[in-house]
């Protein structure tokens, strides 16, 4: 069975479109809202029960998206710019090594 991966949602302004673009990675967002774009970033069971632990404030929403949602903004921008430096959205690992 494969593992499970579970999204964050990071949202992409044209700032941080530029960014991806320059990283060779602008293909990989999706339009949501009103052409708002987001970037998926997707973490393993193991990496979504330390970030719940790590950042009280997050939340998992088993009941419809699978996802991992409430995360401080700070902590997105640092998911974003290691997306960044990586280029590439598999960063979690990385990510989490800090903390």
């Amino acid at each position: 069975m494969a593992e499970e991966k579970y999204p964050i949602n990071i949202w992409i302004n044209e700032d941080r479109y530029s960014k991806l673009q320059k990283a060779g990675l602008a293909d990989m967002c999706e339009e949501m809202l009103a052409g708002l774009k987001v970037l998926r970033v997707y973490a393993n069971d193991t990496e979504k029960d330390k970030i719940l632990k790590v950042f009280p404030t997050a939340k998992f929403d088993s009941a419809t998206t699978k996802s991992i949602e409430l995360l401080p903004k700070d902590v997105k921008d640092k998911i974003f710019d290691k997306i960044v430096e990586k280029e590439s959205v598999n960063i979690m690992g990385d990510f989490l090594a800090a903390y």
